[in-house]
C-alpha cells in the first residue's frame, strides 16, 4: 500500500460473530489449549478497499501479512495475544477469546460513501466461510454445504482459493486425505500461497504419498515463509523422511526446525520438535540420545499446560514400554491418571484420545504382566475394564477382559478366567455389531460428502466453463489485435529493413566507387611515371647530363605533387593548375622544337573555391603532345584556357593544332592504340563515377579544333562548384 495514503488515527476493531445460520447455539465449545485457524481482513471503512501488507503476529510465534485482498489466516488458541501493525494506523492488540473472524476497519475520508453490491456479496461469502469453520469438526455435511453456498455466487479467484482451502481443511479433519489434496490444489491454482502449500504437503503425508509430500515441502522458498511456517516446513520434511525410514534426514530436518523455533521463541514447536527428535533417535536405536530429548520435551511441556504435559508423558511412557523400562513406564502412567482427572474437570476427553484413564490403567496392568507381577496387574486391568464399560470404550473393554482372562488363567483361577473369556466374547460381538453400524454410517457419510463435493465440483466446472468462454472471447480479441499489430509491425519492420537496405546499398556503392577511383588513380600514376622516365632516358641517351639533371629535378617536384594528391577525390583548382604548368613545362622541355604552350586563367575566377579531380587534365595534355603536336611538320601550339561561365561553373579548354585524331589514329601502332584506349577509358570511368557520387560535377567533351589539314583537338572540361 502506498505510504502517502493518509488514514485517520481511529481504527475500528470488529469481531464479527457468526450471525444467522444458527452458529451461536450449535457451535462446539473450544478447548482452551486447542490451536485453530483465525481468519480476518483489513479494509477501509465505507469503500471497503483492502489494506495489504499489514503485519499480523501472535505471541506463540505465528506471523503473517494481509494479501492484496486485505485478508489473512493465522494459527492461534484461546488466550493468545494478537498484534496488528501497519505504518498508516496505530498498532492494535487483541486477546483471542473464541474462534471468530476478525475484521479491522480503517476510517478514511470517504468512510461515509455507499457500499457497492460487491460488498454485500463479500459479506455473505465471509459468513458462509465462517459458518463452514464452525461446523468443520462437528458436522462435515453442513460445513461442506456452507462452502457450496459460498461458491454459488460470483466470487473472485482469491475467494475461491479461500473456500477450497477450508474445504481441504474439512476433508483433512475427517481423514479424507485424497479429497483434501484435490481441494488444496484447486486453492493453489486460484491463489498460490505458502500456507496452503504447507497444508498440501501435510495432506500428502497423511495420504502416505511421502515422495510428493517431500517434493511439495522442498519446493517452498524459505524466504517467503514466516518463522512459524519455516518451523512447520522443517517439521513436515522430517515427518515424511521418518516415514520412509530416512532417519538421518528426518533428524537433521527436525533440528533445523528446532533451531528456528528456539531463535524466535515458538514455544509449542520447541516442545514438539524435541519430542519428534527423541522418537527418531529411538527408531534409530540410539536410546540414550532419545531419552535426553524426551527429558527436554517433558520439561518444556510441563511449562505449557496440563494437557500438553500429559500428551508428552504418554509418548515417553510408550518409549519406556518399547525399551522394556516398565518401572519408569508405570510411574509415568500413574502420574498421567492423576493429571487426567484435572483435565476432565474442564473438558470431555473422547474415547479415541490416548488420554483416557481406562487406556492408562490397561497399559499399567499390561506392563505389570510383562514383569510377571500378575497379582499386581489384575486390579489395574479390572479398573480399566470397569471404566471402559462405563464410557462405552469397547476396544479397551475387549483388551481388558482378554488380559484378565490370561492373568487369572496364570494364577489358576479357572472359573474367573472363563467368566472373563465369556465377557470377552460378548463384548467382541457387541463391538462387531457396532462396527457394522459404523461402516454403514461411514458409507452413508461418504455418500453425503461425495454429493456435497460433487455439487461443489459442478459449481466449479460451470464457473470454469464460464471463465473459459470469457477467456476465449478475450483471447480471440487479443488474437485479432495481435494480428493487426503484427501486420503493422511487419509493415514498419519492412519499411525499416528497406530503408536500411537502401542505406547499406548506397554505402556499399559509395565504398565501391571510392575503391574504383583509387584503383583508377593508381593505374594513372605508373603510366605517367613511365612516360616521364622515358623522357629522362632519352636525355641520358644523348649524353645531355645537365639537361637530364634539370629534367629530373622538375620531375621530382611534379611527382611529389602527384603523390600528395593521389588519395584525394578532389583538390583545389589552384593545385591542379600548378601541376599542369609543371607537367606541360616538362613536356615542352623535351619537345621544344615541336610546340609552344600557353596557360590562360580568367582573372575573375577564384581558383581556391573550385575543386577538381587530381590528374584529370594531364592525360588530355599528354594526348595533345604525344599524338597530335609531336607528328606535326611545323611547330604547333598548345593552349590551356580556364574561363568562368557563371558563378558556379567554369570551363577548362585544352586545344592544340596538331595533326588531329583521325590522322593520329592512322599513324598509331596496335600497341599505341591499346595504350591510348586504356588511358581514355580510365578517364571516362573516373568522370562517370565522380558524376554519380557528386551529381554531375564534371562534364568532358572532345572535338576537332579546326577544319584545316592539321585539324587539332579541343577538349572542353566543364567544372561545377559544390
Amino acid at each position: 500500500m502506498k505510504t502517502h495514503k493518509i488514514y485517520s488515527i481511529v481504527v475500528l476493531f470488529c469481531l464479527i460473530g457468526f450471525v444467522g445460520f444458527g452458529q451461536n447455539n450449535e457451535a462446539k465449545k473450544l478447548d482452551k489449549d486447542e490451536i485453530f485457524t483465525i481468519r480476518g481482513e483489513v479494509y477501509i471503512q465505507g469503500s471497503r478497499k483492502p489494506v495489504e501488507e499489514v503485519s499480523i503476529e501472535v505471541n506463540n510465534g505465528s506471523y503473517t501479512t494481509t494479501n492484496k485482498d486485505g485478508k489473512f489466516t493465522i494459527k492461534a488458541k484461546i488466550g493468545d495475544k494478537l498484534t496488528v501493525r501497519h505504518n498508516d494506523f496505530e498498532t492494535i492488540f487483541h486477546t483471542i477469546e473464541k474462534n471468530e473472524r476478525i475484521t479491522i476497519k480503517v476510517i478514511s475520508e470517504d468512510s461515509y460513501s455507499r457500499r457497492s453490491k460487491s460488498n454485500s456479496v463479500t459479506m455473505r461469502f465471509n459468513q458462509m466461510i465462517d459458518s463452514a469453520d464452525v461446523y468443520l469438526k462437528k458436522d462435515a455435511e453442513k460445513s461442506i454445504k456452507f462452502i457450496g453456498d459460498a461458491l454459488n455466487v460470483e466470487i473472485t479467484p482469491s475467494q475461491s482459493a479461500e473456500a477450497h482451502e477450508v474445504l481441504g481443511d474439512i476433508h483433512m479433519y475427517w481423514k479424507q486425505y485424497d479429497l483434501a489434496i484435490s481441494n488444496y490444489k484447486i486453492s493453489i491454482q486460484n491463489a498460490e500461497t505458502s500456507s496452503i502449500k504447507l497444508k498440501l504437503g501435510k495432506a500428502y503425508l497423511r495420504n502416505n504419498d511421502f515422495q510428493n509430500s517431500i517434493s511439495t515441502y522442498e519446493n517452498l522458498k524459505e524466504e517467503r515463509l514466516s518463522n512459524y511456517e519455516t518451523t512447520i516446513l522443517f517439521e513436515g520434511i522430517g515427518d515424511a523422511n521418518l516415514e520412509i525410514k530416512n532417519i538421518p534426514k528426518a533428524i537433521s530436518s527436525y533440528e533445523e526446525g528446532l533451531k528456528v523455533a528456539k531463535e524466535h521463541l515458538i514455544v509449542p514447536k520447541v516442545t514438539d520438535l524435541n519430542s519428534k527428535i527423541a522418537q527418531a533417535y529411538n527408531k534409530k536405536g540410539e536410546i540414550n540420545k532419545a531419552k535426553g530429548y524426551f527429558d527436554n520435551s517433558l520439561n518444556l511441556a510441563a511449562q505449557e499446560n496440563k494437557k500438553r504435559s500429559v500428551e508428552e508423558k504418554v509418548k515417553v511412557a510408550e518409549f519406556n514400554s518399547d525399551n522394556q523400562d516398565y518401572e519408569s513406564e508405570i510411574q509415568l502412567r500413574k502420574e498421567i491418571i492423576n493429571d487426567i482427572k484435572d483435565i476432565e474437570r474442564d473438558s470431555v476427553i473422547s474415547n479415541e484420545s490416548p488420554l483416557t484413564s481406562q487406556k492408562q490403567n490397561y497399559k499399567i496392568g499390561n506392563a505389570l504382566l510383562l514383569q510377571n507381577r500378575t497379582d499386581d496387574a489384575i486390579p489395574y486391568l479390572e479398573k480399566s475394564r470397569i471404566e471402559a464399560s462405563e464410557k462405552g470404550d469397547l476396544d479397551v473393554e475387549i483388551d481388558s477382559n482378554r488380559k484378565l482372562a490370561e492373568a487369572n488363567s496364570i494364577l489358576g483361577n479357572t472359573e474367573k478366567a472363563n467368566a472373563y473369556n465369556y465377557e470377552f466374547r460378548n463384548v467382541v460381538d457387541e463391538l462387531y455389531a457396532k462396527r457394522i453400524q459404523e461402516i454403514s454410517q461411514a458409507a452413508r457419510f461418504s455418500r453425503n460428502i461425495a454429493e456435497q463435493q460433487n455439487r461443489i465440483t459442478s459449481l466449479e466446472s460451470d464457473r470454469a466453463l464460464s471463465r473459459s468462454k470469457y477467456e476465449l472471447t478475450q483471447e480471440r480479441n487479443k488474437r485479432q489485435q495481435l494480428i493487426i499489430y503484427s501486420l503493422i509491425s511487419g509493415l514498419v519492420l519492412l519499411l525499416i529493413t528497406g530503408y536500411l537496405m537502401f542505406k547499406y546499398i548506397k554505402q556499399q556503392r559509395l565504398a565501391n566507387n571510392l575503391l574504383a577511383l583509387k584503383s583508377l588513380r593508381s593505374q594513372m600514376n605508373p603510366h605517367f611515371i613511365f612516360n616521364a622516365l622515358n623522357s629522362v632516358n632519352s636525355f641520358i641517351a644523348t649524353n645531355d647530363e645537365r639537361t637530364a639533371n634539370k629534367y629530373l629535378s622538375d620531375f621530382s617536384r611534379l611527382m611529389r605533387s602527384v603523390l600528395e594528391n593521389s588519395e584525394e577525390d578532389f583538390i583545389p583548382l589552384k593545385k591542379e593548375i600548378e601541376l599542369l604548368d609543371l607537367y606541360t613545362k616538362l613536356e615542352h622541355f623535351r619537345f621544344q622544337d615541336k610546340f609552344n604552350y600557353s596557360i590562360e586563367v580568367d582573372e575573375t575566377i577564384d581558383i581556391e573555391e573550385f575543386q577538381i579531380p587530381p590528374m584529370l587534365l594531364q592525360p588530355y595534355i599528354e594526348n595533345a603532345v604525344w599524338h597530335g603536336l609531336r607528328y606535326k611538320t611545323k611547330k604547333g601550339h598548345l593552349n590551356i584556357a580556364i574561363n568562368q561561365q557563371s558563378k558556379d561553373e567554369l570551363t577548362i579548354t585544352i586545344s592544340d593544332d596538331g595533326i588531329g585524331r583521325e590522322r593520329s589514329k592512322a599513324l598509331k601502332t596496335e600497341h599505341q592504340k591499346k595504350q591510348n584506349s586504356k588511358g581514355m577509358n580510365n578517364i571516362k570511368k573516373r568522370v562517370a563515377i565522380l558524376n554519380e557520387m557528386y551529381k554531375d560535377k564534371v562534364d568532358v567533351t572532345i572535338a576537332d579544333f579546326q577544319t584545316t589539314e592539321d585539324a587539332g583537338t579541343k577538349v572542353v572540361v566543364t567544372l561545377k562548384k559544390d
